[in-house]
C-alpha cells in the first residue's frame, strides 16, 4: 500500500505502548478488512511530528480483496489523518523496507517575519532571511557517496555511516516556502533533519559554505549543529525495482510536483 499521513499528531511511526502511532491505525483498520489480525512493515519508519506523503507498507494476508476494496476498507475505518493511496499485490519476495533502492525526503522551511497559523505544523518558521545561494553551495559537498556520521543520531543503529546522496537541491516554490529536496541510496536516523539544520545555518551566514565539506571530514555528530525540528520533514517515496511494478502517485499536489527530479 502507498499511505499519506499528517505525522501532527502521532508519536512517530512504529507502535509504542499507550501512545497514538501510525503503524498501530493502520495495522487496526487493515485488520478489520482482512478480518483476520496482522501487522505491516513499511520503507522507512519517521520520528514523531514527521509527515509521510507517500509511504510504502506491506503485509501479509490470506484474505481475498480487490485492490479498490483494500483502499476504500481501510480508510473508512482510519482516522483523517491517514488515508491509503494505492493498494498492489507484490510477490512473496517483495519487502518494503529492504526491497527499496532509494528514498526520498523533503524538508519545507517557511521564512518570514511572523509566525504562521496554517503552517506551524506542517514548515519550520526561520524569521530571518535565508541565502538560498548559500546554501546551495553548502549542499553539493554532500552529494555522492560519503560517510555521515557527523549528520547522524548519536543512538543511531545502523551497521555503516557511508551513504550515497544522489541529489540534494534547495528550491523555492510559488508560496515562498523554501524546500530542501534530498534522494539518497538510504538514510541515517535524524540525517536529514541534521543536514537541515546546518544549511538552515549556513543561509543565516552562520557558518560557512564550506562547514558541511568539514562535517564530513572530521565524521563527529557533536560539531554538527542544531537537529532541525520534525515537523518539517516529509517522507516522500521510496522507488523499488520495475518488477515489483507498484502504482505511481499522481502529481497533484505542490510538495509532490517538488519531488519530480
Amino acid at each position: 500500500m502507498g499511505v499519506e499521513y499528517d505525522g501532527t499528531d502521532f508519536h512517530g511511526w512504529q507502535i509504542q505502548s499507550g501512545v497514538r502511532t501510525v503503524q498501530a491505525v493502520l495495522e487496526e483498520a487493515i485488520s478489520r478488512v482482512a478480518n483476520h489480525p496482522l501487522g505491516v512493515h513499511c520503507a522507512g519508519r519517521t520520528d514523531t511530528g514527521v509527515h509521510g506523503l507517500e509511504q510504502v507498507l506491506h503485509f501479509e494476508t490470506t484474505a481475498a480483496r480487490s485492490e479498490r476494496s483494500w483502499v476504500l476498507g481501510a480508510n473508512v475505518n482510519l482516522p483523517p489523518d491517514v488515508a491509503v493511496r494505492w493498494a498492489h499485490p507484490v510477490p512473496d519476495d517483495f519487502h518494503a523496507r529492504f526491497s527499496a533502492v532509494a528514498r526520498h525526503y523533503r524538508y519545507r522551511i517557511q521564512v518570514r517575519r511572523t509566525r504562521s497559523a496554517l503552517y506551524r505544523s506542517r514548515a519550520v518558521w526561520v524569521h530571518e532571511a535565508l541565502d538560498l545561494e548559500r546554501m546551495r553551495e553548502a549542499a553539493r559537498f554532500l552529494v555522492g557517496e560519503h560517510d555521515f556520521t557527523s549528520f547522524r543520531a548519536v543512538a543511531c543503529q545502523a551497521k555503516s555511516p557511508v551513504r550515497r546522496v544522489h541529489y540534494l537541491d534547495v528550491v523555492e516554490d510559488e508560496e515562498g516556502l523554501i524546500t530542501l529536496r534530498v534522494g539518497a541510496n538510504g538514510f541515517l536516523h535524524h540525517m536529514v533533519r541534521n543536514i537541515a539544520g546546518v544549511l538552515i545555518a549556513v543561509g543565516r551566514s552562520e557558518a560557512p559554505v564550506t562547514w558541511t565539506r568539514e562535517l564530513l571530514e572530521v565524521r563527529d555528530r557533536t560539531l554538527g549543529g542544531v537537529t532541525a525540528p520534525p515537523h518539517g520533514l516529509y517522507f516522500v517515496r521510496a522507488d523499488y525495482p520495475e518488477r515489483f511494478a507498484l502504482p505511481q502517485v499522481e502529481k497533484t499536489d505542490p510538495l509532490q510536483r517538488l519531488s519530480d527530479d
